[in-house]
């Protein structure tokens, strides 16, 4: 294997020459063996890191600062990243010291190697082009890292809208599917009054809809970057001008209105973006967990249960018991929750664990902020693919239910009054008997009566019209 000599200021390496990465790469790959989870299985990130390079450089060729030879060189390198090559030279782990430094450095190196190859050169050979001096110019780690964290998480987002979308249509599917199936409400898990499965399934797509409008805000919000603050946010060793050029460029590259902090010292330490982000996320997380804790009660039994709903059968449920099915979409799904609530603790403690003018605990927010909606993502799709769009109904134990209930009463609560309501709940809990039977028995209103109040239209929009 053919190597090549690198070095940075604590020695010399050698680097092989099949890796487009170099001497500072290598050192992050043998100090931070961490999460077994890197740059590469996160394309979102590789592809917004391009983003920020290629941006920088258009600005720093406008500004003269970067002669159109190494400008061209660097931007062709960057779009044969955001073309999908070159990931699996993203090598370090998400999870590493240096607030980010390790990460900035990888990208340097890659696209300066691929830049060197476009122009003729050798791989390492950075006298004609630098990882630093030029794929780096005009920026730092603590603006450039936390910039691409920023970029990848405006399209995660994107993506996780998309497939909450997908989620809503199967929920508003089985609504319109379900509409005239009546069943019993609950509350506290005790019979409350009538309502249709429609109507049941028509409100998980409201809850989710809600929540992809929390998710668009979100991503507004770190539409705001620090790019120019450089080190601290002082802008130290770039254009004066360089923010309102690279804030120009990182338009024109990604095709959204980000727009450089007014303030970029404050902007440099303030992780408040990933907070909100990471808040909205558990709201989704909460919600959707939810929903899956209704299907699986719904689909309880099937003998001893609610066995309102049927799930589809994905899978053999036990290894002793026979016939056994278990709920194990949604199961999966609410686990997924869980992760992405403990997640938000982890960031939360990261970006409040920033001191001074800079937050070093970036890697680890960033690292749970992408697995979070990643997971959410894929979460949203096998939940609509692999249940909700093959939940089927049980009619009869729904109707049979709400008719066999003592909830009903309370419709008939308008007609005979409270106190007549609560003494025929009493003896239909004590006796069984369903309760039009004994509001009929004790001539409080005649059958004809009671089937009018009772017919299912009549009880579903509950607005006394069976009193005319």
């Amino acid at each position: 294997m053919s190597t090549r000599k690198e070095h940075d200021f604590i020695g010399e390496l050698e680097i092989s020459n099949d890796v487009y990465y170099g001497v500072q790469t290598f050192r992050a790959v043998e100090n931070f063996n961490i999460s077994h989870d890197k740059l590469k299985d996160f394309p979102r990130f590789i592809r917004a890191l391009a983003r920020v390079k290629k941006a920088a450089a258009m600005a720093n060729y406008e500004l003269k600062l970067l002669d159109k030879t190494k400008e061209e060189a660097i931007v062709k390198a960057c779009d044969k990243i955001l073309e999908g090559g070159y990931y699996d030279q993203f090598v370090v782990d998400m999870i590493q010291g240096g607030a980010g430094t390790s990460t900035n450095m990888n990208a340097n190196e890659v696209i300066a190697n691929i830049a060197l190859e476009i122009l003729g050169h050798k791989k390492g050979e950075y006298q004609y082009l630098h990882p630093n001096d030029d794929v780096n110019l005009s920026q730092s780690t603590n603006d450039a890292y936390p910039t691409a964290i920023r970029l990848a998480l405006h399209d995660y987002l994107s993506d996780l809208a998309k497939a909450m979308e997908h989620l809503k249509k199967s929920y508003e599917k089985k609504a319109d599917e379900f509409k005239n199936v009546l069943k019993m409400g609950r509350t506290q898990l005790q019979d409350a009054v009538p309502m249709t499965l429609g109507r049941e399934f028509q409100t998980f797509a409201v809850m989710i809809a809600e929540d992809i409008q929390r998710v668009l805000e979100a991503r507004k919000l770190i539409l705001e970057i620090n790019l120019g603050g450089t080190a601290i946010g002082t802008g130290i060793n770039s254009h004066p001008d360089y923010p309102k050029v690279v804030e120009k460029k990182i338009r024109e590259v990604t095709g959204y209105e980000y727009v450089v902090a007014e303030d970029l010292i404050e902007a440099t330490q303030d992780t408040g973006g990933f907070v909100q982000v990471s808040g909205v996320l558990k709201r989704v997380a909460v919600k959707l967990s939810k929903v899956c804790n209704d299907l699986r009660l719904l689909s309880s039994g099937p003998r001893c249960g609610l066995n309102e709903i049927n799930l589809p059968k994905m899978q053999p449920g036990s290894s002793i018991m026979p016939g056994k099915v278990n709920p194990v979409i949604p199961e999966v799904v609410n686990q997924v929750c869980f992760q992405v609530i403990g997640s938000d603790v982890t960031i939360t403690m990261a970006c409040e664990g920033g001191q001074l003018q800079l937050n070093v605990f970036e890697p680890v927010a960033a690292y749970n902020l992408f697995n979070s909606v990643i997971m959410l993502e894929k979460a949203m799709y096998t939940l609509a693919d692999k249940c909700i769009d093959g939940i089927t109904a049980n009619e009869k134990v729904c109707s049979d239910f709400v008719y066999n209930s003592v909830g009903i009463v309370t419709a008939l609560n308008p007609y005979i009054g409270y106190e007549n309501s609560a003494s025929i709940a009493k003896e239909a809990m004590q006796t069984g008997k369903p309760v039009a039977d004994l509001a009929l028995e004790r001539g409080l209103l005649s059958k004809e009566q009671i089937d009018e109040i009772l017919k299912p239209e009549n009880m579903l929009n509950p607005h006394l019209e069976a009193k005319k």
